[in-house]
């Protein structure tokens, strides 16, 4: 529990009825818990280190103190490590939702020809904004940078490249030689050192890659989400972006109440 709630509030809230929400990327595991009235109580995300389990079952003595209502999860991870984790799960004696893909859900119609080859982590940021239709051009900044189009409830397709960090790990490894130091990608001024060549041109890369999908489609809103949105929302300004850091938590909540709904 956070450090500034009160032995007395921690009690209150650990009564009310709660929503479990998890996010089991590649890398990290993040997780959510929210009250009956939709408020956040608590946000975690911890590197997990090829482990989710283990690190799942530090957690769960923790998620067994909350009155948990229902659990939602957004998992890339294969079949076999998502059934260990749904039946550690079922130790809350809760409904567990595991977020799937479909062709057609809640009125959106998934723009890839096989709905099964799309990452669950894309296909739920663009169901959060179907809620509200128009045309989006979706960013997500996250282990990789990937970008989705949405015509109201129209999935467009889309594309994936290697993440700023991703692109810098690569050129490390693979070019003799060369020792990149790390440092903030914050500027595309022509680099007067390799370090700062190096950073500038992979932003830069990234950058033109928004660009080329925005002017082909200039009557779309400008969405970016992921934990490296706000690395690339000074450069992007012409478009008016709009920065949802929550955009998969949104998704998810939509995509289990309709499965609560039918329930």
């Amino acid at each position: 529990m956070p450090e500034y709630i009160s032995l007395a509030q921690q009690a209150i809230v650990q009564q009310s009825v709660c929503q479990l929400w998890l996010d089991l990327g590649n890398t990290r595991l993040k997780y959510w818990l929210t009250n009956s009235n939709d408020e956040l109580i608590e946000y975690i995300a911890e590197l997990h280190l090829q482990s989710p389990v283990d690190l799942l079952l530090g957690l769960m003595k923790h998620f067994q103190a909350f009155n948990i209502h229902s659990i939602g999860i957004s998992s890339v991870l294969d079949p076999k490590t998502n059934q260990r984790i749904e039946q550690l799960l079922s130790i809350l004696n809760t409904p567990i939702y595991f977020a799937q893909v479909h062709a057609q859900y809640a009125n959106l119609i998934t723009g890839y020809d096989n709905p099964k080859q799309l990452g669950i982590d894309r296909w739920l940021q663009v169901l959060a904004m179907t809620r509200l239709p128009k045309k989006y051009c979706i960013v997500g900044c996250g282990t990789a940078l990937t970008i989705d189009l949405l015509d109201h409830n129209q999935h467009l397709g889309g594309y994936i490249l290697p993440s700023l960090y991703l692109q810098r790990d690569a050129l490390t490894q693979g070019t003799k030689g060369i020792k990149i130091p790390a440092q903030a990608f914050d500027n595309l001024n022509t680099g007067r050192n390799t370090s700062d060549a190096v950073h500038h041109g992979i932003l830069l890369n990234l950058l033109g890659a928004i660009q080329y999908v925005m002017q082909a489609h200039q009557d779309y809103q400008l969405i970016l989400t992921g934990g490296d949105a706000k690395v690339f929302l000074p450069f992007l300004q012409q478009y008016q972006p709009k920065i949802i850091p929550d955009l998969l938590l949104q998704g998810l909540k939509h995509y289990v109440g309709q499965q609560i709904q039918c329930d």
